[in-house]
């Protein structure tokens, strides 16, 4: 599994007014940027002698901070709005309307202590951030708020509201502008995984597309002594066991990673959901789920059956988990468990969802178009662990993206089966499945070792504006 953490960097408005005691704003302004730094993040907020204290209360203090906010666009990643004392509402919108970064925006408010509520001491921070969020709503600014109404920056659960805002920030920037790869044409028995590419350009996400044809053609001038198939066929045998399967199979598995890899680079994208069934095996003699494994493991989300939006889902709960995401089938009950499901995929999972892992041949299709034409599966049984699910698509009745999250865990219940498989127990999960059954999602949903739902909700709801349901938020 790759090893890449974002290195966020968050704008911070310290908020004050006028007729609160400016060393609440110092003390503030101290909080916040320690809180920052504890979690590993950068700053950018106006020096101290541009505010009092470095605090944002007057229209030119936001003219100041927009200026630098602009400046620094390219790296800030979300606004932490801090409000120390009851702060002044109108700058503060102001200097996010003036700075137009279009990030997530986090509001906190410090709580009042009881025995120091005298007027050298007391915040009225409780009401601040209500006069705050009636401004940003009054300007069309989206924002998102702490679990707790009032929270100290140095306090745990300000951690907790940190992360979760992290993760936000992370998959709102991370859809903006995504372009994904389309490697083949849908298989024609799967309708499920159509979807419209207008809507998701209209959202900001463009679909660049490969035909097989091309990659085979591709496939057939590489000679197997070429660099980037030799490279390949090394990372692949030190990737997964491969005892048993052919030479012939896993110089195959190397060329086609090598081109699609070289494509997806000269196009620009960065995830890609790949044709299987049953073209790549009747026409060129493998299955594409080793290639489709080891991207996904290195956190470049690929998805089989070209479902699109299926590993736009899967980089959704990357992006706010910084690790592998796997794209499953809901596939079959397990016992009269009702809470309890099998997940399975043939299969494509990355490394990091097994227990143990080794590479197979494809059996579901095998008896088909042979045997010896299937090899490149990743197979074994799921690890168990925490797990956050998601699927997006398209609605082209409405002309919307929409969705659900959830959380559940992976158990250790025993599995005979082949394929990658685990089973999943989800509260309330008879109601879920209605949901999806209700809606017409598709069968597929994407998984990840996480609890990042909430993170994944917000940026969608809050932010990109796709209706979401968040199944048993609450419950």
């Amino acid at each position: 599994m790759a090893n890449t953490k974002k290195q966020m960097t968050m704008g911070v408005i310290v908020g004050n007014r006028g007729f609160f005691p400016d060393h609440l704003a110092k003390t503030g302004r101290e909080e916040i940027l320690a809180a920052l730094a504890k979690a590993g993040f950068d700053a950018v907020t106006i020096g101290l002698d541009e505010g009092a204290y470095g605090s944002v209360e007057t229209h030119e203090e936001a003219k100041r901070c927009a200026a630098l906010f602009r400046r620094e666009a390219a790296r800030i990643d979300g606004v932490i709005v801090t409000l120390p004392n009851f702060g002044d509402e109108r700058a503060i919108a102001d200097a996010l309307r003036l700075a137009n970064l279009g990030v997530p925006v986090l509001v906190q408010a410090t709580p009042d202590t009881p025995s120091k509520m005298t007027i050298t001491h007391r915040r009225d921070s409780f009401c601040g951030k209500m006069s705050a969020c009636n401004n940003l709503r009054q300007y069309g600014i989206p924002y998102t708020l702490t679990a707790s109404h009032t929270v100290r920056p140095d306090s745990p659960a300000f951690e907790k509201d940190l992360a979760t805002f992290a993760a936000t920030c992370r998959v709102v920037n991370g859809l903006r502008n995504l372009r994904i790869g389309a490697i083949g044409a849908r298989p024609t028995a799967f309708n499920t995984v159509r979807y419209s590419e207008k809507i998701l350009e209209s959202n900001g996400i463009s679909v660049e597309t490969l035909d097989l044809s091309e990659v085979l053609g591709r496939i057939g001038r590489m000679k197997d002594n070429d660099p980037a198939a030799v490279e390949k066929l090394a990372a692949i045998r030190k990737y997964v066991s491969t005892a048993g399967i052919p030479q012939e199979a896993l110089v195959k598995m190397a060329k086609l990673s090598a081109v699609v890899e070289q494509w997806m680079h000269a196009a620009d994208v960065q995830i890609s959901a790949v044709q299987c069934w049953t073209s790549l095996e009747e026409n060129f003699g493998v299955v594409p789920c080793t290639m489709m494994s080891m991207m996904s493991d290195g956190l470049l989300s690929s998805a089989c059956e070209t479902d699109v939006c299926g590993t736009l889902s899967m980089h959704a709960l990357r992006l706010a988990s910084e690790t592998p995401s796997a794209l499953l089938d809901w596939n079959n009950n397990y016992g009269d468990d009702p809470n309890k499901a099998v997940c399975f995929h043939c299969s494509n999972l990355p490394k990091h969802f097994f227990r143990e892992v080794h590479m197979d041949y494809q059996a579901i299709i095998a008896g088909t178009v042979g045997k010896e034409n299937t090899f490149g599966t990743c197979v074994g049984q799921v690890k168990s662990g925490a797990m956050s699910y998601a699927r997006f698509s398209t609605d082209d009745v409405k002309g919307v993206v929409r969705g659900y999250v959830g959380t559940g865990k992976f158990t250790d219940d025993p599995l005979e089966t082949f394929g990658g498989a685990g089973v999943v127990e989800i509260p309330k999960m008879q109601k879920l499945l209605h949901y999806i059954c209700e809606n017409g999602f598709e069968h597929h949903v994407a998984a990840n070792f996480s609890t990042v739902a909430a993170s994944v909700h917000e940026a969608a709801v809050r932010y990109l504006g796709w209706e979401t349901y968040w199944h048993a938020s609450g419950e």
